[in-house]
């Protein structure tokens, strides 16, 4: 159980991991997997759970629900993990832990897909 909302455990694929994000896009999952991969963590991904959501109401006159008004299908979502359950993705952002494949430092910008070049910049605790 985690002690904070900041460092969620969770059994991905029968494997206890730490969870990085939830509901992430397919695209957001791989951008995850790719540079927690490069960094030498090993990556989990499963499918998310569809959202729950509430049934939907039944026609008050006894007419038949339209078809073009049944909802959609909920998106597709995953749950990304790391096997390292001591990682914690706050403390390794700003930590500076991480770094892109061409050897900068993952800030807060790049990791949120802000940015797609990550500008290393120095600390305010190491400026002179």
């Amino acid at each position: 159980m985690a002690i904070n909302k900041n460092h969620e455990f969770e059994d991905l694929d029968g494997v206890k991991c730490a969870v990085v994000e939830k509901n992430v896009s397919p695209e957001r999952a791989e951008f995850l997997r790719n540079l927690l991969s490069f960094n030498q963590y090993k990556v989990v991904v499963v499918a998310s759970p569809p959202p729950k959501t509430a049934a939907p109401a039944a026609p008050a006159t006894g007419a038949e629900m339209p078809a073009e008004s049944a909802p959609p299908p909920p998106p597709v979502t995953f749950t990304v993990g790391v096997t390292d359950v001591m990682f914690n993705a706050t403390n390794a952002i700003f930590g500076r832990l991480l770094k892109t494949p061409d050897g900068r430092v993952v800030t807060l910008a790049f990791w949120k897909q802000q940015e797609t070049v990550s500008h290393d910049e120095i600390p305010y605790y190491e400026r002179r």
